[in-house]
């Protein structure tokens, strides 16, 4: 069951201050996307093979300031990649904050006016086009209740460690299993200040099935060639391509059971963590909230992406339990 410390308000940990990004190198080129923007949904470019077989799509800029999966989509669409069967789509997501990246501050551009991943509640896509974030979701909507299969591709500013998103569904939980890559799965409730695009219904409840990989650091080339192995692995796991052989380290699943929010402005961590560790001990302190102290709550205890400035009502870290 998910506990929180706090009550919760916008998404994540808000847009990164000035200065988050102080010691990451960009060691990434944003990709030249212009071929990719034409046609009928800016964005969205759609090869058919022909034959029957699902809709699959690949998802990248949901967050601006994370190139890696548009660098990847744009290298895969120049190289021809195309299903072997059914339908195959790459999108290019929040286009208008990635048009603002800029490498001397490269925080700033993860979203304009909301985080536009903690917007795809049916009632928030239903109510009035309160930002560029939300007009865009609601644009790209239609389109995406057409998809089948979706790989949401997204990189992290502290935790080096890649993870496979799958929610709260079981099917895309045994999807995760067999994509494979990286080896690391966590199922969680998602955040309390919104829902991603994996959450929305057609994914969590429906038969369609949704991932989230995040497949390491911002602006590093290796961030890349994880999502490269693990979208081909998807696309294959899909029937999209051919299948490929197992990956060589077997997927292992942790669930998240607490979402700490702080309730106070004076949280801090005991140390510097970056996510991806495991406390082996129960009961080691990981911060304090004001007088609350924040322990692991069992032995093995997974630390998932915790936030680099916890603040008050915006989830501060994430605790997962091996299965």
């Amino acid at each position: 069951m998910t506990t929180q410390t706090g009550p919760a308000s916008a998404g994540g940990s808000g847009q990164p201050r000035a200065g988050d990004a102080a010691g990451h190198a960009v060691r990434l080129s944003p990709p030249d996307l212009r071929p990719w923007l034409g046609g009928g949904l800016r964005g969205v470019v759609t090869r058919d093979s022909g034959l029957p077989g699902p809709h699959a799509a690949l998802v990248a800029l949901m967050h601006g300031n994370e190139i890696a999966g548009a660098v990847l989509l744009d290298s895969l669409l120049r190289e021809g990649l195309s299903p072997a069967r059914g339908r195959l789509s790459f999108v290019f997501a929040n286009l208008d904050a990635f048009a603002r990246f800029d490498a001397a501050d490269p925080t700033a551009s993860r979203f304009l006016e909301e985080d536009m991943n903690r917007l795809w509640a049916e009632e928030v896509l239903a109510g009035p086009p309160r930002s560029l974030e939300l007009r865009r979701a609601q644009e790209l909507l239609p389109f995406l209740r057409t998809v089948d299969l979706l790989l949401d591709l997204h990189s992290m500013l502290l935790q080096p460690v890649p993870i496979l998103l799958a929610g709260r569904s079981e099917a895309a939980l045994a999807l995760a299993r067999e994509v494979g890559v990286p080896s690391l799965v966590v199922a969680d409730q998602g955040h309390p200040t919104g829902l991603r695009l994996l959450d929305h219904p057609h994914f969590a409840r429906g038969p369609a099935r949704a991932l989230l990989l995040e497949a390491g650091l911002h602006w590093e080339p290796e961030t890349v060639a994880v999502m490269r192995e693990g979208t081909l692995r998807f696309l294959a796991a899909a029937g999209l391509l051919p299948p490929m052989p197992p990956p060589p380290v077997p997927a292992r699943v942790a669930r998240v059971t607490d979402t700490i929010v702080p309730a106070s402005h004076r949280f801090a961590f005991v140390a510097r963590f970056r996510g991806g560790e495991v406390i082996a001990e129960e009961g080691t302190l990981l911060a304090t909230d004001g007088e609350r102290e924040i322990r692991t709550p069992y032995p093995d205890c997974l630390l998932v992406m915790p936030a680099l400035r916890p603040v008050r009502g915006h989830t501060a870290v994430r605790l997962a339990r091996f299965a």
